[in-house]
């Protein structure tokens, strides 16, 4: 094989540099020198030099490679990013600046990426779709926006793929210099960095051979071999799993196994997937976790539908990452128990006022029919509280019910043995009586008080034997009987290092009883309501260990008609949510990786099985995983399995599982790199270490994490090695990780403030450590669109549903004084009104003569009879649609004049900025450039 030296092209010497143990490459005309062999072809890159003196060279010398500007545009569509207005992030190329034509990871020339990053010229046609018509509403120049991000169809990307020889080499490494690229969020879009699992390692040919991200997807798409390769890369290696995720439409639905012939593992209980190795004839399985011989069981290959022979291969086991199993009866320690749902609602004199009552009891009533009932077993009691308890009888056939009070809150007890726990079929005419009542009943009670703690015990008595759902709806604080609690909100203390203590349970009874629940198969979902301090911190440990939800509306008050409907909404489907029962969930792994940390809400029952007494739909879990001993094999397997009761009574597993290659190439990591789950297991490690130390602990955690993979690719991965750089280098995959990262800096849960109640950071912690990745990601990296002048066919029903404008960085820079902008976070939509917006905006959206009529504030928007409000209305309803979870975002009407409250409420939305204390995007970038190059700022 021939030496870099006789490989040259015309007019380039090479240099044997003894300190560096490596070739040095001279431009002979100019007497330019570089490490990078001068080749446009990268497949040059692999062939190792055999000339003498043979070197002993590091790894990551061999795997710097270089690439032609256009095939990095190509594949990553450099063309349809967004450069913003003025040198913002870097200033472009000098005119008649020479360009370098070739793109070299962490050797990239002086504004090359600035110039990947220009907006198309005008007349230009833009990297996706046609050229964009004149803004519809013009008081200025408007922004030449591109057409929205379509995804490319499947064989384009075939033929991109082949053209990189991805099939064949695995990942590979693209680099970008954070000072010159700017945020892009069609980046946020992407699917995660594709799994290139060595050939012959899945039995299967199926797409869905291995679960898709949005169930179970890993930090890391190439697991690396040793703990110290993982540690040189200073990645963290987690699992983000969402095990039971809605299914919108389109989405393929979990195949179902129904004849309960269920293979696994004798040794390590793995259950069979389409990673196994069938060997002696296909009559024994090879366990891809522990490699134990297994048998293949007599009926696995039977068909008893047809009561003929099946065809193996053709099972969802061996061709579904994702699948559910019907279990047999020795998975089951009882008899599937019925849907039990107990409702305590506060009835003291706030709750009555505010409305909560009324709308809540209007809710149940709507809502009777959607409680899954299909085999007419689910049973439902009602207790109310203030500072006594009332039980209702709800007798079977009988079409009142009677209030039952019991004032003895210090040592509480069912009033009576039956009729309190009915069956809702049975009983419905009772309860709907009841529910039309109830607010009447209550209707000039001036207690105020609660027990909320006696009545929890009180719902447990009742219904410990078979387990459930306490459904609580509270107003107040606790304040008599067990669990009751105090005022300890202190303005003094916000912003200190004492902050952290207001966000930590003040009493040891929540967590207590929350773990007995668990015990029983309880769990518990709050629905706070309080205008005044709640203790959202405290509350909010019932949901945590019991594997609920904990929801919030502050200051909430049903004259408002937004509140109401925003509550109706919310609390209807998750009373209509088909809930999973008596659950323990446990993650397997391969050989030599153990599962070191759990974040999520739910109770660790012993070293790694999770208990879970009900699972609600799209509730996210993310798990730390350590590498033990180095890893042989080529690839890894992940497993969850969660053994759970339908509530149709049905006793089921669903196992998820995840295939991963493994390798011992630093860059295959860094390329493999998923910053969506990366972020999404910082959020939850964040949150955790806020409550074990301090709120600024937690925010240096994740800056110093930040710093540290920036520093890793420097030091690998670039030419700059050790020494300082000008540029802030990080793979193409991971270049919205600083961003996101800067979001969850700036998240209300542990942004550093001395104005954010701590009801409101509780909450925001519940949310950050619940939300799946899909509704984490726009919480914390929130999504900005402009209005007034998006293309024609936004707003409109295209193949995919309605057609959403292109998203813009999150910076004030892109606000118009005469235009219409949505910002949305997933939990609130900001309509944000420029004080210059022409009259004929104004009556076309809200119906009024001109901007200084509009009013500011929480709205709920017309629709009115001209296309654009029509458009408008339908991305607003997209946007509250489109994602997975109960939510439904209010919207406010933002002036850009208006009240400051609401004005800086939306703009903390824009990260980018710069805002009180918290650093631009670009000074964020600064602050890591400087501290990974050792200075201090």
């Amino acid at each position: 094989m021939a030496s870099p030296a006789q490989q040259l092209p015309p007019g380039w010497a090479a240099e044997w540099d003894q300190n560096a143990q490596r070739y040095l490459f001279i431009e002979t005309a100019t007497g330019r020198t570089q490490w990078e062999p001068p080749f446009p072809d990268p497949e040059a890159m692999n062939r190792a030099p055999s000339a003498s003196p043979p070197p002993a060279q590091t790894q990551h010398h061999t795997k710097r490679r270089q690439y032609a500007p256009g095939q990095t545009q190509a594949y990553y569509g450099a063309a349809d990013t967004i450069a913003p207005p003025g040198p913002a992030y870097g200033a472009a190329p000098a005119p008649g600046a020479q360009q370098p034509q070739l793109f070299t990871p962490g050797l990239a020339g002086d504004g090359q990426f600035a110039q990947q990053q220009v907006a198309p010229q005008p007349g230009a046609a833009p990297y996706y779709g046609a050229a964009q018509p004149e803004p519809e509403y013009i008081n200025a120049p408007g922004f030449g926006q591109g057409a929205p991000y379509q995804p490319p169809g499947v064989n384009a990307l075939v033929d991109q793929f082949s053209q990189m020889n991805v099939a064949q080499k695995g990942l590979r490494l693209f680099t970008t210099n954070l000072l010159a690229a700017p945020p892009d969020p069609l980046e946020l879009h992407r699917p995660p960095p594709d799994i290139v699992l060595p050939p012959n390692s899945c039995l299967s040919n199926s797409p869905f051979a291995n679960a898709d991200s949005s169930y179970q997807r890993c930090t890391l798409n190439a697991i690396p071999t040793s703990h110290s390769l993982l540690q040189k890369s200073k990645i963290p290696l987690g699992l983000v799993i969402t095990p039971y995720r809605t299914l919108k439409e389109g989405d393929e639905p979990v195949p179902l196994v129904t004849d309960t012939v269920i293979a696994r593992c004798r040794r390590c209980r793995t259950y069979i997937n389409p990673y196994v190795q069938f060997i002696d004839g296909g009559n024994r399985w090879r366990c891809c976790m522990c490699s134990m011989s297994n048998e293949v069981p007599q009926l696995f290959d039977w068909d008893q539908v047809r009561n003929q022979p099946g065809d193996r291969w053709a099972r969802p086991e061996l061709n579904h990452g994702v699948v559910e199993f019907v279990a047999p009866t020795e998975y089951m320690v009882r008899p599937p128990q019925p849907a039990v749902y107990v409702f305590l609602i506060d009835v003291s004199h706030n709750a009555i006022q505010s409305g909560m009552v009324a709308t809540a009891t209007r809710t149940i009533l709507e809502n009777l029919d959607r409680i899954p009932n299909e085999d007419n077993r689910t049973k439902v009691a009602f207790i109310a509280f203030d500072t006594s308890l009332h039980f209702f009888s709800l007798p079977a056939g009988a079409a009142e019910s009677s209030m039952l009070v019991v004032s003895d809150i210090d040592d509480v007890f069912l009033p009576k043995p039956t009729d309190l726990l009915v069956n809702l079929t049975e009983s419905r005419p009772a309860i709907e009586n009841l529910m039309s009542r109830l607010n009447d009943m209550f209707q000039d009670n001036h207690t105020i008080g609660s027990a909320l703690g006696p009545a929890l015990q009180a719902a447990f008595k009742m219904m410990a034997h078979i387990g459930g759902k306490i459904q609580v709806l509270s107003a107040s604080l606790p304040s008599v009987g067990a669990g009751a609690l105090k005022n300890r909100e202190d303005p003094k203390v916000l912003g200190t290092s004492k902050e952290s203590t207001l966000l930590q349970p003040a009493s040891p009874f929540y967590k207590t009883f929350a773990i007995e629940c668990s015990r029983a198969q309880v769990s518990v979902d709050m629905f706070l309501f309080s205008s005044g301090y709640q203790d959202v911190a405290t509350l909010a440990c019932l949901p945590h260990y019991t594997a609920g939800q904990t929801y919030y509306y502050p200051a909430f008050n049903a004259s408002r008609t937004e509140d109401a409907i925003k509550f109706a909404h919310e609390f209807g489907e998750v009373l209509a949510m088909p809930i999973m029962l008596e659950a323990v969930m446990r993650v397997r792994a391969s050989k030599n990786l153990r599962m070191s940390a759990f974040h999520g809400n739910f109770f660790v029952r012993s070293t790694d099985l999770l208990a879970m007494p009900s699972v609600p739909q799209d509730l996210s879990y993310a798990i730390e995983i350590q590498i033990e001993d180095n890893i042989t094999a080529p690839f890894v397997v992940l497993q969850t399995a969660v053994l759970h009761t339908t509530c149709y009574g049905e006793r089921r597993i669903r196992v998820i599982t995840t295939a991963l290659p493994t390798t011992n190439n630093l860059s295959d990591i860094f390329a493999s790199a998923d910053q969506v789950a990366i972020a999404t297991l910082l959020a939850n490690k964040a949150v955790e270490r806020s409550l074990t130390h301090k709120l600024e602990d937690a925010r240096d955690a994740v800056f110093n994490k930040m710093v540290e993979i920036l520093s890793a690719y420097k030091a690998s991965m670039t030419a700059a090695g050790a020494g300082a750089s000008a540029q802030l280098a990080i793979s193409e995959n991971m270049k919205m990780l600083p961003a996101l990262l800067l979001g969850l800096l700036k998240n209300v849960g542990i942004r550093q403030s001395a104005q954010i109640p701590p009801d409101l950071r509780a909450y925001a912690q519940c949310l950050l450590t619940s939300l799946p990745s899909q509704l984490l990601i726009p919480y914390i990296y929130p999504n900005f669109y402009s209005l007034h002048n998006m293309p024609p066919e936004c707003g409109t029903v295209g193949e995919h549903g309605i057609i959403m404008p292109q998203p813009l960085p999150l910076t004030s820079e892109r606000l118009e004084r005469h235009g219409l902008f949505l910002i949305e976070d997933g939990q609130t939509i900001f309509l944000w009104v420029g004080r210059d917006a022409v009259p004929q905006l104004i009556m076309d959206v809200f119906n009024l003569p001109n901007y200084e009529v509009l009013r500011g504030g929480k709205t709920t928007f017309p629709v009115l009879d001209n296309p654009f409000s029509q458009r408008v209305n339908a991305v607003i309803q997209k946007t509250r649609e489109m994602r997975r979870g109960v939510y439904y975002p209010h919207l406010y009407v933002v002036k850009e004049d208006g009240e400051p409250p609401l004005r800086l409420w939306a703009l903390s939305c824009l990260i980018q900025d710069r805002a009180d204390v918290l650093p631009s995007y670009q000074q964020f970038i600064s602050q890591l450039r400087d501290k990974v190059n050792g200075s201090s700022y």
